[in-house]
């Protein structure tokens, strides 16, 4: 990404409005606590890396002119910030890892003036920027290696620089082959409902100079028929500690798919991703969107008024159909549960 999807600029949190793409390209601010939550709400920043930098910048200005005159009246106000911005998006793990992390820096800080607590926080949100745009290139690197010259890869959903600070996760492994040189190419769902891939997905892999094929979410089987597929890589917004992921609804389809026609599935995410508390996937919270996103997408009413409406934002796809998941320490294969711990020490 030639500007960066999510950054601090002048005390305030300047990002790429997501909604706009592709027709649109502009940089919005939020400089309150309650423009990052819309933000993280309705998807103008998107993708779990971004949401946890978004998370971690936004309690630097949710705390930023606080009157506090004690570290303990500071923690409560702190505590409020975090509270209010975990509410935005239950699925994305890496989220509350963001909140979590800048609350354990304010305690091993409490003995600092509160003036300068206040700066120790932004220092380390800046700091998980720098953390996210490293991890990026290590997923590409590793994730070079599961690809092979001329392979067509098929992606889902939008896990690229846009969802992160920088490259991406399941785009670093594409846009990491690309300029090493492999012959590459991409078949890219659209999406539904909200069209992240080919609203983002197909935009940034342009932008790239990668060639990219869009097709709808119901194309994949017979694409993955025809022999057009050598592997599927995907992103995820939360891992659980035996390898079940959860990523945008219908990455489990694709998964499904690419089981049945014995291609490669593969999940790139960074380890912040991985929830070792979560058993299993069935314990990861599904966040359910608005009905309007299905019936009215982008303005357009599609179906009957008063038809009863389920969107699940997110599926879990179980670590059985997974042939590997792609971190910045490394990938990890099943068996899961040894092998992710194994990663993270």
């Amino acid at each position: 990404m030639p500007i960066p999807t999510i950054e601090w600029a002048d005390g305030k949190i300047r990002l790429i409005d997501q909604t706009l793409l592709p027709n649109e390209f502009k940089q919005i601010y939020c400089d309150d606590l309650e423009t990052v939550w819309e933000a993280i709400k309705s998807l103008r920043v998107r993708g779990a890396p971004a949401i946890g930098i978004a998370a971690a910048l936004g309690t630097v200005l949710g705390i930023w002119k606080s009157q506090a005159d004690s570290y303990t009246a500071f923690a409560d106000e702190l505590a409020k910030v975090t509270d209010y911005l975990g509410t935005s998006r239950p699925t994305a793990v890496n989220l509350f890892w963001a909140l979590d992390r800048m609350t354990k820096t304010a305690e091993s800080h409490q003995h600092v003036p509160i003036s300068q607590l206040k700066q120790v926080l932004l220092n380390e949100a800046l700091v998980i920027i720098e953390e996210d745009r490293a991890m990026c290139r290590a997923i590409g690197k590793h994730g070079l290696q599961l690809l092979s010259e001329g392979d067509t890869i098929l992606t889902h959903c939008n896990a690229g620089g846009l969802a992160t600070s920088d490259y991406g996760t399941a785009l670093a492994v594409m846009f990491t082959a690309h300029e090493a040189g492999k012959n590459i190419s991409v078949y890219a769902d659209e999406t539904r409902p909200l069209l992240q891939g080919s609203r983002l997905t197909a935009w940034e892999l342009m932008q790239a100079g990668i060639e990219v094929t869009l097709i709808c979410d119901n194309m994949a089987a017979q694409v993955m028929k025809e022999g057009k597929i050598q592997c599927a890589v995907v992103g995820a917004d939360r891992i659980a500690a035996n390898g079940d992921a959860a990523n945008k609804i219908g990455t489990y389809n694709v998964a499904i798919l690419a089981q049945a026609h014995e291609i490669p599935f593969y999940v790139a995410a960074p380890t912040s991703t991985l929830d070792f508390s979560t058993e299993t996937g069935d314990q990861i919270p599904i966040e359910e969107r608005s009905p309007e996103e299905v019936t009215e997408g982008f303005g357009t009413r599609t179906a009957p008024e008063g038809v009863k409406v389920y969107s699940p934002a997110f599926d879990v796809t179980p670590a059985h159909l997974i042939t590997a998941i792609i971190t910045e320490k490394g990938i990890a294969r099943p068996p899961y549960t040894l092998s992710l711990k194994g990663l993270v020490g």
